[in-house]
């Protein structure tokens, strides 16, 4: 089991570029006030394209370091200047989350590299779409690995280093509609993801006493390559926009610590998965 590779480059497709640049790039900074993620580092999965390419960008634009990780080398080797132009410092890092030893080294060399770890998002997410009787072992495996065992691993190992630095610190697990209902075909996926918001719960409840906030975060349809190049019937315009979704998860970061949001469902005005 290999360990994460680090990389000199930052990637976004080209179907994400407008969201992480432009869009983000709308939405004022002076809407927040004095509120800043200046001096905490963020870790990111799934970080190479969607909400998790989105993500980097606003919390680099709020200040965070960010350490950008996804299982595709390729898309992680370029356009890492995009964060740095926010004036943070950034790495990336090729990561198969469900991979326990590569997800300890990952933990521990962030906070080598960068000397610390605030926020973890556990954004990575794979799916299977096909009926149960022509769903494989490997693939119904794959699918929880990925979205089920690699947040705990990651969650399990980052919560840890919070705990033993004594500082305040936020866990934020990207769930989905399908974690509240149920369509056919997607049996793997929807394990994994009700799975997930159940392990978040869990850890919000276990993690309050050490001032580390968990939060779970049901998103709607939003305009991602993990949709549209899987659906492509699927309309556009009745989904949300990635940096909306970013925006909202960055509104929970700056909450004073005095709160926290165990559950954050962000959805579509039009979509119709929900409800």
């Amino acid at each position: 089991m290999a360990e994460p590779i680090v990389t000199d480059a930052f990637a976004i497709e080209p179907a994400t570029r407008d969201v992480a640049a432009a869009e983000v790039g709308a939405h004022d900074a002076a809407a927040f006030g004095a509120a800043s993620l200046r001096g905490k580092v963020a870790f990111i999965t799934g970080a190479a394209s969607g909400l998790g390419a989105a993500l980097a960008a606003m919390l680099a634009q709020a200040g965070a370091d960010i350490v950008a990780a996804d299982l595709r080398a390729e898309p992680l080797q370029a356009r890492l200047a995009i964060l740095r132009g926010y004036g943070v410092r950034a790495e990336a890092l090729t990561l198969d989350v469900g991979d326990p030893r590569a997800a300890h080294a990952a933990i521990e060399r962030t906070v080598d590299r960068l000397g610390r770890l605030d926020i973890l998002v556990n954004n990575a997410g794979t799916d299977v779409t096909l009926p149960i009787d022509e769903l494989s072992e490997q693939e119904w495996l794959r699918v929880i690995n990925t979205n089920l065992n690699g947040p705990f691993l990651l969650a399990k190992h980052a919560a840890a280093h919070m705990r033993a630095s004594a500082t305040p610190g936020d866990i934020l697990n990207v769930a989905s509609t399908a974690a509240k209902r149920a369509w056919p075909n997607a049996s793997a996926y929807h394990a994994s993801k009700w799975g997930l918001l159940g392990l978040s719960h869990a850890l919000h409840a276990e993690l309050r006493p050490y001032d580390i906030r968990v939060t779970a975060v049901v998103a709607g349809g939003m305009r991602t390559p993990f949709l549209l190049d899987r659906f492509p019937d699927l309309d556009p315009a009745r989904l949300q926009d990635p940096a909306t979704v970013a925006l909202a998860i960055r509104q929970v970061l700056l909450l004073p610590r005095e709160s926290v949001i165990p559950e954050l469902t962000i959805l579509p005005m039009q979509e119709t998965s929900w409800p």
